[in-house]
């Protein structure tokens, strides 16, 4: 018989929005995701992931690359979201960044491309203990 009580592993109930331009490297870091509990929401770029994050409440955490197209600057909007949205925790990555020259906001974490996917889950999962 089932345990009715049993909680549902954090991974279960944290959202991810991941915001990724390139779609082979979308579709590999929602799968990487999907396959450890987490839920996904998906965004092709800055605005569109403006537009969920003002309608979405649920969401925990941001998957974001910094390479973005069209000079937006990632750091710029992971601070924006950071001041906008306090309670969702950030995961940035980029093959054009050096992270130890950026000034990462508040409770976020930086990981070069190409990732090592063991560090990334292993700070979600992290992330998604923590919400």
């Amino acid at each position: 018989m089932a345990n009715s009580s049993m909680e549902t592993p954090a991974t279960d109930r944290a959202i991810v929005l991941v915001i990724e331009d390139e779609p082979v490297l979308r579709i590999d870091v929602i799968d990487m995701l999907e396959d450890d509990g987490f839920q996904v929401v998906e965004a092709t770029s800055v605005e569109n992931a403006i537009a969920i994050l003002e309608t979405r409440f649920d969401i925990r955490i941001v998957y974001m690359d910094l390479d973005m197209p069209r000079g937006v600057d990632g750091i710029k909007i992971a601070a924006a979201i950071r001041d906008r949205w306090p309670p969702i925790e950030i995961v940035l990555t980029a093959s054009r960044v050096d992270g130890a020259r950026i000034q990462l906001p508040a409770r976020t974490k930086f990981f070069a491309k190409p990732i090592d996917p063991s560090q990334v889950m292993g700070a979600m999962r992290t992330f998604a203990r923590e919400t």
